[in-house]
């Protein structure tokens, strides 16, 4: 069965989930969208990748997987989204090292994140396109590469603040009455202290 090449177009806000993100991956050959849900770490990540602008402080468990994998000489070949059940996404990385090629069982968000980092094309098989893929609009597009970019954006602000600066701009915020900022600063000082 052939494969068919997915590019990444971008990552948007679940409007069903909250804490949860869209990916969005394009078939090359025409207007087919793969919408994909995935958690916020991921979707950072993958955003951190796309962006290359602003870099986070400290590496994500991707940034110290491809870090590991080039010390060791071992490089990811593909990605191919090779399964769908009850709307879950199924992924293998194919990887060479020394000459032999492996093949590991991955979430989706995670072999993206790694396709990004290595370069590496990702595919998916004709019926799984059929079966979940979506025709999205202009105005929906133009949202999508808004809210990946205002999403890198907002995130990294918080990046370079340290713990008790962030307590202090959540107490302003909630002084204040700006309930939405400050709940997105009770979240990242709560991600920071998990």
């Amino acid at each position: 069965m052939n494969l068919i090449r997915l590019y990444v177009k971008g990552i948007t806000r679940s409007p069903l989930q909250k804490k949860a993100y869209v990916l969005i991956l394009q078939e090359s050959e025409s207007d087919i969208n793969l919408p994909i849900v995935i958690a916020e770490s991921e979707a950072q990540s993958i955003a951190y990748e796309l962006e290359k602008k602003n870099i986070p402080l400290r590496p994500s468990t991707h940034d110290l997987f491809k870090t590991f994998a080039d010390t060791f000489q071992i490089n990811i070949l593909k990605v191919v989204i090779n399964k769908l059940n009850d709307g879950v996404f199924h992924s293998n990385l194919y990887c060479d090292y020394q000459g032999t090629e492996y093949v590991f069982n991955s979430r989706t968000s995670d072999a993206v994140a790694l396709a990004l980092r290595f370069e590496a094309p990702i595919y998916t098989f004709p019926d799984i396109l059929e079966k979940a893929g979506i025709y999205i609009s202009l105005q929906q597009e133009a949202r999508i590469q808004k809210n990946t970019s205002e999403e890198q954006s907002f995130k990294s602000q918080f990046q370079r603040h340290s713990l008790s600066e962030l307590k202090q701009m959540l107490d302003e915020c909630v002084e204040n009455e700006d309930y939405e900022m400050a709940a997105q600063i009770r979240d990242e000082i709560s991600k920071r202290s998990e």
